[in-house]
This record gives structure tokens, sequence and C-alpha cells, in this order.
């Protein structure tokens, strides 16, 4: 798991409850139902009519991935390659039928597979790049309708304050409520802007930051699949991922 949202978005809320204690107020004061079910109610209905139901669908289990997931990257990738490819060398490529079924990534598995199977390594490379440009469009479209929930939640939350100023004119005959009602008005302006700058942009980009990781690592992954299927030293295989690999995960791979 990489804990990075998790971490970034405690840090932020204890730094906005933080300042509001050390003010004297009390963070309980903006944890109001009718605000909260306007703000994330609105702004989960505003995207959910931005997109089509199976992005939304798809962004859900995004969300669960935004917080938990750990991509797995090249440089972990390389290694495994490696290591088939000085397989492949020595007892040839139809030797790797039995190491396919240990391989953990499916994209390497099927990669693999094919190789194996006989494919023709130009149809080969374009199947799989095919298959990346796709995961490439799919992200990018849950990324967007994330981003897209940024820009609505601040929005959503001005007519929640707008809501709450219309009731204040209504009961202009009652000074001693003023104060709680124009105070209650302005916590949907507060969380529409604070739901947006750390939850919905943080998670947008989040997720296109995972998908970049993602779709390098089956980029390398194709390179060093269709270099074990043409027969390729696993030195020049080694050098030719590694050249993939950004300089700080060069290091680790090295000495692995």
């Amino acid at each position: 798991m990489d804990p990075a949202t998790i971490v970034g978005v405690v840090l932020a809320f204890a730094a906005i409850f933080g300042s509001m204690i050390m003010e004297g107020g009390n963070p309980a004061s903006i944890f109001l139902p009718p605000p909260l079910l306007l703000v994330f109610l609105g702004t989960f209905g505003a995207g959910m009519a931005g997109g089509l139901l199976k992005d939304f669908t798809g962004a859900l289990a995004a969300l669960k991935d935004a917080f938990l997931k750990k991509p797995i990257t090249a440089d972990a990738t390389v290694e495994v390659v490696v290591k088939l490819a000085e397989r492949a060398r020595r007892e040839g490529l139809l030797a790797l039928e039995s190491a396919v079924k240990e391989v953990e990534d499916p994209f390497l598995k099927e990669g693999l597979q094919a190789a194996i199977d006989g494919a023709d390594p130009d149809e080969l490379r374009e199947i799989l790049f095919g298959k990346i440009d796709t995961k490439k469009a799919y992200d990018k479209q849950i990324a967007k309708l994330f981003g897209d929930m940024g820009g609505y939640a601040p929005t959503v939350g001005i007519i929640g304050t707008v809501i709450g100023l219309v009731h204040v004119l209504e009961n202009l005959s009652k000074p001693d409520e003023l104060g709680h009602l124009i105070a209650g008005a302005f916590v949907a302006t507060l969380w529409g802007v604070l739901s947006a700058n750390i939850l919905w942009l943080p998670i947008a980009s989040k997720l296109k930051r995972v998908s970049e990781v993602e779709c390098h690592q089956m980029e390398v992954v194709v390179e060093g699949v269709l270099a074990i299927q043409s027969g390729t030293s696993p030195r020049v295989v080694q050098q030719k991922l590694e050249s993939f690999l950004p300089p700080s995960s060069k290091p680790a791979a090295e000495a692995a």
C-alpha cells in the first residue's frame, strides 16, 4: 500500500482543525448535516450527470485504489523479465510454459503466453500497446471525473450558502438566531472548497500518477517480452530495460 494519499489528507485535515482549535473554535461546529448532505451528494450528482454510469461506478472502485493501491513499478518488473530471459536463453522459449504460471503480473503473463504460442512480433507489439492505450484512455476518464468534481464542489457549496442566506433573510425578525444561521450558511461554502482541494483534486492527481506508473511498467513489459521472444542476450535485455527506469531506481535494479 502506498500511504501518500492517506497521510496527505490526514495532514491537511489536521492543519485545518488544529488552526480552528488554536483560534478558539470548535471543529464540531462545521459538521452540520444539511451542508454536508448538499455538498457531497450534490457534487456526486453533478459528477454523475457529466459522464456515463459506468464511468461513475468505475470511479467509485478507483476511489479505493487512490488511497490503498500500490502500483507495480518498472524496476521490480525488470528483475523478473531478466530471469525469464536467462531461462529462455538456456532452455528455449517453450521452456517458459511452466514459468508463466508463476508470474503474478497478468499483463506480463499474457504477453509471455502469446510469445510462447508463436505470435508475430509486430502483431504482438500492436496488441500489447493497444491494451496500454485503452488503459490510458480509461484511467484518464476516471481521473477527469474526480477533477470535474473538484470544480463542481465549490459551486455547490456556494449554492448551499445562498440557500442558507435566504433562510437568514426569512428570520430577520429573530435577531438572536441570525448569528447561528449565518454561520451555518457559510459552512456549505467551507465544505465545498475544502472537499475540492483536499479530496477530489488530489485524488484526481493521484489516479493520474498511478496510471502513469502502471502504463510505464506495461511498456517495459512489452519491450521485455519482445526481447525474450527474439532471443536477445539476458544482459542486453537488462541494459535495455534499465534504460526505461528513472535514475533513482537504477542503483536498486543493478544491485538486484
